[in-house]
């Protein structure tokens, strides 16, 4: 899990009570379409939701629940910034990131409500994700030559560790 940003007021009541309510035995639509709605409720949450939204918005949602993992994985390693937003914010990692501030979002766009409730489970490891403990991936139309372990491809990502 992330640690919370010092800037940003804490939301883990909120982010707590919507972990008791949710049934770990559903589908992952079901989990999303119960989480699914417009503010992340951290700075956290958001910067995760963002990553998952700019990365993989258009893939399944098997795919957007991998491509949040790594950046949880990521957070989790210690190879990498331990937050969310210092992952995404690292040089050169995102293409979609400028500078320190994150890419505005319409917040009633159902594709960022999707990445919101993708990111409450991530952070919450509500649902496990098929690409397990991988740390990178990449759009199925590059090949950047790496000598990692595929460990999975979902929608137009292929997962690496």
């Amino acid at each position: 899990m992330s640690q919370p940003d010092a800037d940003t007021p804490d939301a883990s009541t909120d982010d707590q009570s919507a972990e008791l309510a949710i049934d770990r035995s559903q589908d992952l639509a079901s989990m999303v379409a119960e989480l699914r709605g417009p503010e992340a409720g951290s700075r956290e949450l958001e910067c995760l939701a963002t990553g998952i939204y700019f990365e993989s918005k258009g893939e399944p949602l098997k795919g957007q629940l991998a491509v949040g993992q790594v950046i949880a994985n990521r957070a989790d390693s210690g190879r990498f910034p331990s937050t969310y937003c210092g992952v995404l914010f690292q040089r050169g990692q995102f293409s979609f990131i400028h500078g320190r501030s994150l890419p505005h979002v319409s917040h009633s766009n159902r594709q960022w409500q999707t990445a919101v409730a993708i990111a409450k489970i991530v952070d919450q490891d509500l649902k496990d994700s098929v690409v397990g403990d991988a740390l990178f991936f990449h759009a199925r139309y590059v090949s950047p030559g790496w000598r990692l372990k595929r460990v999975a491809s979902i929608g137009n990502h292929v997962f690496f560790r």
